[in-house]
């Protein structure tokens, strides 16, 4: 390490040590109780003489929730005027002014309205913690950029709404707001989540036993990853360990991609390591004869990749397979994810023998293979 190196090295480590700590806790589904949970802990932190505020809560008309908020202090909303309308946001100036010890901050998924400081919640709470203030925040597993099109395979619904993964590997404590699905439902019934009107619509749709059964379990999941992946990263790796770091190959294309890059940050996440996602630009793809929609979809895979915590590798190349070996030789990858690949006749003989030639290539170089399809 360089001295320049070993300084910026040193200057991180201050920052890190001055920057505020975070708390998420995250819900299977709406209703489940983390607002009320997170004014509840605000309570108990004011009532031992904790400089704690609210920065932004959303009880949802929720009467329980509603008699949880009295008492507490609270930072007013900042009044935006966009299209004609009054809206309310977080004042997170206003917040940073007054700099509480602990700040609680609803709704971490959220996107402000336009002329905001930051587009998104989780970005102003990322300045909350830059300037030492502590955060409790909090999130529905659906919100959560790597298991959307999970959330979507089982609901049927795009959660348009989310926050990259990048965000809880911040947290320095993730915590689980769980709930039976006949406990939920019950609650659902009694009117504590929606309004009457409401209550059959959410029944008939988010709402089923099946869906949040499975819901919970992802949820489960999640806060166990976070707290092995907390554990793992303070305790000093044994000697001789595989360090395992998966690629994601992608292409040009809308949506397999997007499946590809969530499931190698997946795995990513869950061995505490990195992924890369490789595009390798043939020549019948070359800047000239690219289309606009493919363009579009390439640029929002490499969003998708940074938002994950990857890295984005550009390779101009006739030779796709070759691309992925040498790319894996050079970023040390141990996993390639791909999708299947399309073979049409009369060029399939041809290339089912370089795929086995690609397969054999990564075998001696002990590199596994994962294909979507």
């Amino acid at each position: 390490m360089s001295r320049e190196e070993s300084v910026q090295h040193f200057l991180d480590l201050i920052k890190k040590s001055r920057r505020g700590k975070f708390k998420v806790y995250i819900g299977m589904i709406a209703g489940v109780g983390k607002s009320y949970r997170m004014l509840q802990e605000a309570h108990e932190l004011l009532d031992n003489g904790v400089d704690v505020k609210i920065g932004y809560i959303e009880t949802h008309g929720r009467a329980g929730t509603d008699a949880m908020l009295e008492g507490l202090p609270v930072v007013p909303r900042r009044k935006i005027f966009y299209k004609g309308k009054e809206l309310e946001e977080m004042d997170l100036d206003a917040i940073i002014q007054i700099h509480p010890e602990i700040v609680v901050v609803d709704e971490l998924a959220h996107t402000n309205v336009e002329g905001s400081r930051n587009e998104k919640r989780w970005q102003d709470v990322m300045d909350l913690l830059d300037e030492g203030i502590n955060v409790i925040s909090a999130v529905n597993i659906q919100h959560i950029e790597s298991v959307n099109e999970e959330v979507q395979g089982i609901s049927g619904i795009e959660v348009k709404e989310r926050i990259p993964d990048s965000v809880l590997q911040e947290a320095d404590e993730v915590v689980n707001i769980d709930l039976t699905a006949e406990e939920l439902i019950a609650r659902l019934k009694a009117g504590k989540i929606y309004k009457p009107e409401k209550v059959s619509t959410a029944l008939n749709n988010f709402f089923k036993t099946e869906n949040i059964l499975q819901l919970r379990e992802l949820a489960l999941k999640e806060v166990a990853l976070r707290v092995e992946k907390k554990v793992e990263n303070e305790v000093v790796t044994s000697v001789g360990v595989r360090h395992e770091r998966f690629l994601a190959c992608i292409s040009s294309n809308e949506k397999t991609p997007r499946r590809i890059i969530r499931k190698a940050a997946r795995l990513a996440t869950r061995y505490n390591t990195s992924f890369v996602a490789l595009y390798v630009q043939t020549p019948r793809e070359s800047t000239d004869r690219i289309g606009l929609a493919n363009q579009r979809y390439l640029l929002n895979h490499f969003k998708l990749v940074t938002e994950l915590g990857g890295e984005v590798v550009q390779v101009q190349s006739p030779d796709v397979l070759g691309s992925i070996v040498d790319t894996c030789k050079e970023k040390q990858i141990t996993t390639v994810c791909m999708g299947s690949p399309s073979l049409s006749f009369p060029k399939s003989l041809f290339m089912i023998l370089k795929y086995r030639k690609f397969v054999r290539d990564l075998a001696q170089v002990n590199i596994d293979l994962i294909i979507l399809a």
